[in-house]
């Protein structure tokens, strides 16, 4: 009797297989139930094969996917350690920054300050220097007296004398 073998790309996918309706075993072969013993081993040994592929393309699958996870773990690590660490050097820029400021607007101050006092001396020694020129014109107006005084007198004198 002859065994009708199946190649595994022949055989219905799924959880049930049906028989080829030829491996019916015939009321007289004895040997039939064997060959139908024979093809239920082959189809229980493909649908075996197709779940060890099966699971091992779902292990390759899930390996795939766990190491993605994990270079993105890495990744978005990294991308938060450099944020820290932008964030801690924004912060000391912006420290810097103030300093600075506050510096600037000290000097600014004491330079205002320094103007505000010259201006006050300038003024100062403005009305010095008009108080002096009165003083300097009084003397003058009194030498002036004082000479054309004493010139006139002695200019009556020297009359007086003739």
């Amino acid at each position: 009797m002859k065994q009708q073998w199946r190649r595994t790309d022949q055989l219905p996918r799924g959880n049930v297989h049906e028989l080829p309706p030829s491996a019916a075993p015939a009321p007289d072969e004895p040997s039939a139930a064997l060959d139908l013993v024979y093809q239920a081993a082959d189809a229980f040994r493909a649908s075996q094969e197709r779940a060890r592929e099966t699971e091992a393309h779902a292990q390759f699958l899930c390996r795939q996917a766990s190491e993605k996870l994990r270079q993105a773990e890495i990744r978005a690590e990294g991308a938060e350690r450099a944020y820290r660490e932008l964030m801690v050097a924004v912060d000391q820029k912006l420290k810097d920054a103030h300093r600075a400021l506050e510096q600037a607007q000290a000097n600014l101050t004491a330079q205002m300050d320094k103007q505000v006092a010259a201006e006050f001396r300038a003024q100062q020694a403005e009305a010095e220097a008009r108080e002096a020129k009165r003083a300097l014109v009084l003397v003058e107006e009194a030498i002036r007296r004082r000479l054309l005084a004493d010139s006139v007198q002695q200019f009556d004198r020297l009359n007086a004398v003739a």
